[in-house]
């Protein structure tokens, strides 16, 4: 499976994430409205390598997360050190978002995190990375 925003010409507006999403909108909303209590910047781009637009959540000049849109959900994806595992473990965060985090093979140094969101329900686990990821030096 790709990310369906694959057309380098039509940008990500509100009215073609609410045309691809359908009823996953409202999660995006709400998503959203998570995100800007943290004051991210979304900054989206289209990316030759992947062919598709991603969305990159900055906070100040740090990149949060990457945050992509598919065919049945949307994914935030985090990068982590290998130092910071055990930290992880003690997030307060879905089981199986943890041990699919610790199945990840490292892309570089850095291992991902990716969370899928099809309903509301991952949204305060998301809340809970981005808290820990805000707070890391």
């Amino acid at each position: 499976m790709k990310p369906i925003l694959n057309n380098p010409t039509i940008e990500p507006t509100p009215e073609v994430l609410q045309s691809v999403m359908g009823e996953n909108y409202e999660n995006y909303l709400s998503f959203m409205t998570l995100v800007s209590k943290y004051g991210l910047i979304t900054e989206w781009r289209y990316y030759n390598d992947g062919k598709s637009w991603l969305c990159k959540m900055m906070y100040k000049k740090k990149n949060i997360f990457w945050f992509s849109v598919w065919v049945d959900c949307f994914k935030t994806t985090f990068y982590f050190t290998e130092k910071e595992i055990e930290n992880i473990g003690a997030l307060s965060i879905s089981e199986a978002i943890k041990s699919n985090f610790f199945m990840q093979k490292p892309i570089g140094k850095l291992i991902p995190m990716i969370i899928e969101v099809k309903s509301s329900e991952p949204l305060q686990d998301i809340d809970a990375v981005i808290g820990y990821k805000l707070s890391e030096k």
